[in-house]
């Protein structure tokens, strides 16, 4: 055998090896993502409410609520992680807000969006996600727990 064609062999073969390698990472990876209808329940604690007065002083419409609290496992004993977003003041008079915000947690983030109510439990739109909840959409009820002092975050996930 010819040491060019020796050659050829060892940069096909390294290439081969490489191909393998990214396959085998890209399937270790992707056999994270949610791949059937999965429900992932938490419970946030909203100690960081903040309400911003836009407009006519006290509640009224284009007020703007933040917030970026803790969130904890289904049995609320352990945080496993934390939330951002914002909510807009649409109507004092309904109760409504308009909200979007990113739920974080261990293995990626997801997002949603959709009305809050004062008085009611809602459900927003899952609107996307990033790392093992990067292929999901579905919804997320929010229900109201012991007179609003913590809210259950329901997400209905589908691949």
């Amino acid at each position: 055998m010819s040491r060019t064609l020796g050659r050829r062999i060892a940069v096909v073969f390294g290439v081969l090896a490489t191909v393998a390698v990214v396959v085998g990472v890209t399937v270790a990876i992707a056999s994270t993502d949610i791949t059937r209808p999965t429900t992932v329940t938490v419970i946030e604690h909203p100690t960081t409410d903040t309400v911003v007065d836009i407009g006519a002083p006290g509640d009224s419409t284009g007020d703007v609520l933040t917030f970026h609290n803790r969130v904890y496992d289904r049995t609320d004993t352990h945080v496993v992680g934390r939330d951002q977003g914002e909510c807009i003041r649409i109507s004092p008079a309904a109760g409504t807000w308009e909200c979007t915000w990113v739920t974080i947690l261990r293995g990626g983030q997801i997002t949603v969006e959709g009305q809050y109510r004062d008085t009611a439990d809602t459900i927003l739109a899952v609107t996307g996600g990033t790392g093992m909840y990067a292929n999901v959409r579905g919804d997320m009820a929010l229900k109201a727990i012991n007179g609003g002092t913590e809210y259950a975050f329901v997400f209905r996930l589908i691949p």
